[in-house]
């Protein structure tokens, strides 16, 4: 069913929870999605979105109401049994026993595949918890716990890894370690589909992304190219801000007088920066200095998302 080249295809998925009396909540509305096989792929949208329900159908957690999933060319509804061991997954808190250590905790996970100790003591390492492994997992912390929640997902050294925000309760120095693991997991050939909420980590550490409103596709595709495709702006330092912010507005350009007395913020992409400069200069005012900012991909998201996307109605389904 999958396109050559494609680690997850995903075609119309629909899911609707039905209610003992309500009608039926659209989770997933219509949805396609392409994750291309290998490096970092993140999946974004509000609280609500549909993120995770779109994570739990792939992995076989919840039944779509319709539509087709697929992971590495298996239907993921009917045969997803030929590729679970090629899976790792992390998808939402951490299922651990308190009182057990966070080694023996993985120890269980492992040894339903016959993973070694030694691979153990990899992942622990990798997820800096090399030296409190022989701690109770009830004593761990929040951000520990989801460490040691990322090290299941990667003890069978997935080809396709999938992390439901996986840098949750971490400090800036942990969230930063997670970036880069994930970074070096995507660099070995492997797929790694990561959900998160923390638009400048992703904006890091994934070569693509997919945005999501409402339980449908809102952008799809290269991070620089959904980011470039949102424009930016250009930052002039001039004398007489407002006069040169005048002569920008009349000359087409969108223009404000900047955070400064002495700046214009121009909704222009750096592409056009010439322009700019020669609509002041044919009015006999010059820069001082000129720089420009991108569009970022939380400004994008935000743009995306602000207004909600229209749902259709239900068509019943059953969920």
């Amino acid at each position: 069913m999958a396109m050559s080249g494609l680690a997850i295809e995903i075609r119309g998925l629909h899911k609707a929870y039905r209610g003992l009396r309500s009608t039926p909540t659209v989770a997933v509305d219509n949805l396609d999605l392409d994750v291309p096989l290998g490096g970092v792929h993140g999946f974004l949208g509000p609280n609500g979105a549909g993120k995770t329900t779109t994570i739990r159908c792939l992995l076989g957690l919840v039944a779509p109401s319709a539509g087709t999933l697929s992971v590495f060319g298996h239907d993921a509804t009917t045969d997803l049994q030929a590729v679970i061991s090629r899976i790792g997954a992390l998808v939402e808190s951490p299922k651990f026993f308190p009182a057990f250590t966070g080694r023996r905790n993985l120890e269980l996970v492992g040894a339903v595949a016959g993973i070694s100790g030694s691979e153990i003591d990899r992942v622990l390492e990798e997820v800096g918890l090399a030296d409190r492994g022989h701690d109770r997992f009830g004593e761990y912390s929040l951000g520990m716990k989801q460490r040691l929640a990322v090290a299941g997902a990667l003890l069978k050294q997935p080809d396709l890894l999938i992390l439901d925000e996986p840098a949750n309760g971490l400090d800036p120095a942990g969230i930063k370690e997670i970036r880069e693991l994930i970074r070096r997991y995507g660099a070995t050939g492997a797929t790694v589909f990561v959900s998160s909420h923390q638009l400048a980590e992703v904006q890091l550490m994934c070569d693509t992304v997919a945005i999501i409103n409402r339980g449908r596709l809102v952008t799809m595709g290269p991070v620089r190219e959904v980011v470039s495709g949102r424009g930016g702006r250009l930052v002039v330092t001039i004398d007489d801000a407002a006069g040169a912010t005048s002569v920008l507005e009349s000359a087409g350009f969108a223009a404000t007088v900047g955070t400064t007395a002495d700046t214009v913020e121009v909704e222009v992409a750096e592409e056009r920066a010439a322009e700019v400069t020669r609509t002041l200069a044919a009015e006999g005012r010059y820069l001082r200095g000129l720089r420009a900012e991108s569009a970022s991909l939380e400004s994008v998201f935000l743009e995306l998302t602000a207004e909600p996307a229209p749902i259709l109605p239900s068509s019943g389904e059953p969920s």
